[in-house]
């Protein structure tokens, strides 16, 4: 391949270690003629993280040029915990485990061209989806004048067999398990994004969006028919919003999520199959688990019932859909996106006590919510009993007649309507 006519000098590419990325890698030495800084994100993926640094170097890219950094607590405490706080749900079921994890590993990539004076950064998003919108975002809004390099809008590399091809011709080490799937039939039967908040599966069978995915598909969690058959209360304990310990024992926030992350597993929580509204105008099947996120979710919810007052908990509710389209369409770094965190996170002040969740097989029930400091339950104004006058019924009657005022003359003017047309 020739060389583009390009200025850039250095470029920090987010590297996993995998066919994509060592494709190119190798790739932007050849056609770009650059020196490559690789950066890999442990944001709780698993274990490819560790291989990185090794096939790095036997890649040609030098020891200080080689970045791994551990992002876990970052990721769920200045991430996954500020979008939760939102109760953000995208299109009404997925937690956005995928979008949330873009902005922190944009902000690295910034951070790491700033630091080794790179002048461009790169990416192994496909020009079909939506990471390449939030990464690019993303970096714009941090480093505006930065140069991204997204080789899948470049190369005719555009299928799984001529990027195993062009791995061959340079010798690029290529993991066994993708290149026997691949003589299989055509590639893996789907591709994977894992994180702390969860794991997504999509394409290859699944692109059939009335394909039942095979139950060996799923790493996080049992099915709900092989999930114990007696049921487990939990209680997890909040902070201006925040898990801060789970069943009396405090936690970090990424040790918070791994807990609830195996114990929700264990009992079938969090799975979700899922046609979503691509940003970038597409419809796109996916599954995903979420097994600790789904847990939080129920249980923030819990708490905010009871500490909350009515209008500011509609006034959130109304917000939320906006809040998550921002987080999926890639604008965490946006004024925006900014200006409704001010607003949810005030809101999260009183947002403290204790929530108990029982699970069982794949369900969740709230058993028990108490905010002994901030609850805004009062029982002698709830209760059926008699309250001692905390209550005055009679009260009702004005409320509901003034409510109803435009109803009754919206009412009567049909009904003179109806009557003048005999």
């Amino acid at each position: 391949m020739a060389k583009k006519d390009s200025k850039v000098s250095k470029v920090v590419l987010a590297y996993s270690g995998g066919l994509d990325t060592s494709v190119i890698l190798k790739w932007l030495q050849d056609v770009y003629g650059c020196e490559v800084v690789t950066f890999t994100a442990d944001i709780g993926q698993g274990g490819e993280v560790a291989p990185a640094r090794a096939k790095a170097l036997k890649m040609g890219i030098r020891k200080e040029n080689i970045f791994i950094e551990d992002l876990r607590e970052e990721f769920v405490r200045d991430f996954v915990f500020p979008m939760f706080r939102a109760n953000t749900l995208y299109e009404g079921e997925y937690l956005l485990g995928t979008s949330i994890a873009r902005p922190l590993i944009a902000k690295q990539l910034v951070a790491i061209a700033k630091k080794t004076g790179a002048d461009a950064i790169s990416h192994g998003a496909t020009g079909k989806g939506n990471d390449q919108v939030r990464f690019e975002l993303g970096a714009y809004a941090l480093m505006p004048d930065v140069k991204i390099i997204a080789p899948w809008r470049e190369w005719d590399l555009l299928s799984r067999e001529k990027l195993l091809a062009y791995a061959d011709k340079h010798a690029i080490p290529v993991d066994f398990k993708k290149r026997a799937s691949n003589k299989r039939g055509g590639g893996a039967p789907y591709s994977m994004d894992a994180n702390l908040l969860h794991i997504s599966y999509e394409g290859g069978i699944l692109e059939d969006p009335n394909y039942a995915p095979e139950e060996s598909m799923w790493r996080l969690t049992v099915s709900p028919e092989k999930a114990p058959n007696k049921p487990e209360v939990i209680e997890l304990t909040f902070e201006r919003g925040d898990i801060v310990a789970l069943n009396g024992r405090k936690l970090s926030p990424a040790a918070a999520l791994t807990e609830l992350n195996r114990i929700g597993g264990k009992h079938g929580i969090g799975r979700l199959d899922l046609v979503e509204n691509r940003y970038v105008g597409m419809k796109s099947r996916g599954c995903y688990e979420t097994p600790g996120g789904t847990i939080m979710w129920k249980a923030h919810r819990a708490i905010e019932s009871i500490t909350m007052d009515r209008e500011v908990l509609a006034l959130k509710d109304d917000l939320m859909p906006r809040y998550a389209r921002l987080i999926y369409n890639g604008y965490w770094f946006s004024p925006e996106r900014k200006l409704l965190q001010v607003l949810i996170d005030d809101s999260q002040k009183t947002v403290n006590g204790k929530v108990r969740i029982k699970l069982y097989k794949g369900t969740m029930m709230v058993v028990g919510r108490e905010s002994p400091g901030d609850s805004l339950f009062d029982m002698k104004i709830s209760t059926f009993d008699d309250d001692g006058g905390a209550y005055n019924q009679a009260d009702a009657g004005g409320f509901i007649k003034l409510n109803a005022l435009r109803l009754r003359i919206a009412a009567n003017l049909a009904s003179g309507k109806k009557r003048g047309k005999r």
